[in-house]
């Protein structure tokens, strides 16, 4: 039995990858009490460590808050799901599994902007302590971490044809994504041990358990944060049918992500002073970032039929087909089950006009009409292409004080003509790499959006036909100075004292990959910062009566 104290020297809210990292580094001083705080539950879902059960944990309120977006005007109208983790693990245990840093010049850009300590020098030290590569040590990659990345388990001819295709259209084949500059083409390394997810949970919370400065809560949602003479004093959160005030001693770190934490804020009354007056929340700290700059990679899938080579269409469309992919992943943790839902990459220019990539694509050997949704019954492939670099800026907002009612969500996805230009032409140059010798064998026609889209005014209404998210949502409580920005390059909200934000919500402008692990790499840079001040004066606890049960962490 282990009770919920009434304080804690540092409170953490959210159990995603940030939360999990920071949990592990804070409580390694055994002097320090340290409060991990998850609204979700354990992640002993099966589905979540099988690598294809993404599947079964995407839109199932057992593992994701299963938030939407508003419609949206550059989608000709459509609202999109927009999945986010409600588990141990975070993101981490729904996820797509790909290991991605992003390009140097992302960090360059953050530190030329104000940031001083998060240039790709300052940062990829970071990422080398959190990693545990499979190809060992060396001058990029770390081999000493918890975070494994691994070498996908599969084979597939239609895939190693679109590389070869690629490479045919001037995109060269590279073996490692994740040495400064990603330009090329090759088989995503993923977050796998022998063929099982790795997520957050495993990474940083499982040997650590035991410690008895560590208590991870999970079914705790955090109403707000609670200040004191204008300091983030405590968290009021409601757990087990009641409600509690826990106090920090020392920091509060706000992990629960690009939707989470803007929402936190601004129901605290941190945030944009119109909003929080509109709904008749008393303004505790005006910041008018909170909740804006929101960015994300817009995918467009683009599918193939194909005929004379094998896809997942075909091979999970039988019965005998299943038994087999089954078969396979339990005797040899290997084949579709094993599959990260991407598996080939390529990093591109969309026009000569770039000066560096500018595009990611995902390149998977099935095809379907939409997420959630059955294969489609002939062979096919999918070669989605996102603008790594969007310019449509989006926001955050809560529609009141209720956690459980969702918030706005505006991603205004192709809002800026020079994103409706990257996106035509990203249609334009999967085309030549699909009309590209290397697969004239397999006859490849377009299905989606379809060959009859042609002008640029016909691909930009095609973008909007095909677009969707890839779920990497960031920026909406932005690093930096200036009235936009919402924390320092300490991670410090500005105005707050002993308030700091670790995920993706921080970033200023999105990092040119996937973005679990680059969340990681804050939460590592935090855990230094947090370890490296000075000691906040010790605050009296307020009595409240311990709560006993059994523990969950």
């Amino acid at each position: 039995m282990q009770q919920l104290e009434d304080s804690y020297d540092y409170l953490i809210v959210g159990a995603g990858p940030a939360g999990c990292l920071l949990a592990n580094r804070l409580s390694a001083d055994p002097a320090v009490r340290v409060l991990l705080l998850e609204a979700g539950g354990r992640d002993n879902y099966p589905w979540i460590h099988i690598p294809v059960g993404y599947l079964y944990c995407i839109g199932n309120p057992r593992t994701d808050w299963c938030y939407s977006t508003e419609a949206e005007p550059g989608l000709n109208g459509r609202a999109l799901n927009y999945p986010r983790g409600r588990v141990l693990g975070g993101s981490s245990s729904i996820n797509g599994m790909i290991y991605m840093r992003g390009q140097a010049r992302d960090y360059d850009g953050w530190a030329a902007a104000g940031n001083p300590g998060w240039a790709w020098d300052d940062v990829l030290p970071l990422f080398k302590r959190t990693e545990h590569h499979f190809a060992g040590s060396s001058e990029v990659h770390g081999a000493a971490g918890e975070w494994r990345v691994e070498r996908q388990r599969l084979s597939w001819q239609v895939l190693e044809a679109f590389r070869q295709a690629a490479g045919q259209s001037g995109i060269a084949s590279i073996e490692d994504f994740n040495a400064g500059d990603n330009e090329g083409c090759s088989y995503f390394q993923v977050n796998q041990r022998r063929g099982v997810r790795w997520n957050a949970s495993k990474a940083f919370l499982r040997d650590i358990r035991q410690r008895p400065n560590l208590r991870v809560l999970t079914g705790a949602e955090v109403q707000r944060v609670v200040l004191a003479e204008g300091r983030a004093d405590a968290l009021s959160l409601r757990w087990q049918g009641g409600e509690r005030l826990i106090r920090a001693r020392r920091e509060i770190i706000l992990c629960a992500g690009s939707i989470g934490t803007p929402a936190l804020l601004q129901r605290s009354g941190i945030g944009p002073r119109p909003l929080l007056q509109r709904l008749g929340i008393g303004v505790q700290h005006e910041l008018p970032g909170v909740g804006e700059n929101l960015q994300d990679h817009l995918q467009l899938r683009l599918i193939y039929k194909v005929s004379g080579v094998p896809t997942l269409n075909q091979v999970a469309g039988s019965l005998w087909g299943k038994l087999g992919m089954g078969l396979e992943y339990l005797f040899k943790r290997s084949g579709p089950l094993a599959m990260a839902p991407s598996q080939l990459g390529a990093f591109a220019r969309s026009s000569a006009a770039q000066t560096s990539a500018n595009l990611q694509y995902h390149v998977q050997p099935l095809s379907l009409e939409r997420f959630g949704e059955p294969l489609h019954d002939f062979p096919a492939f999918t070669a989605s292409v996102c603008n790594l670099r969007p310019h449509s800026r989006g926001k955050v907002e809560i529609r009141s004080l209720e956690v459980a009612q969702a918030p706005l969500i505006q991603p205004n996805y192709l809002s800026d003509e020079r994103d409706l230009q990257v996106a035509a032409d990203a249609i334009r140059l999967t085309r030549r790499i699909v009309a590209a010798p290397a697969l004239a064998a397999f006859k490849p026609e377009e299905y989606k959006p379809g060959p009859s889209y042609q002008s640029q005014e016909d691909l930009q209404r095609a973008a909007g036909e095909i677009g969707t998210t890839i779920f990497h949502p960031v920026g909406t409580c932005k690093m930096g100075s200036g009235r936009a920005a919402v924390v320092d390059a300490q991670l410090r909200v500005h105005g707050v004292p002993g308030l700091r934000i670790a995920d993706a919500s921080v970033m200023p402008d999105i990092v040119s990959g996937n973005t679990c692990s680059p969340v990681l790499m804050i939460a590592e840079k935090a855990a230094q910062l947090i370890l490296e001040s000075p000691p906040c004066p010790g605050l009296e606890a307020t009595p409240a009566p311990p709560v006993s049960e059994a523990a969950t962490g």
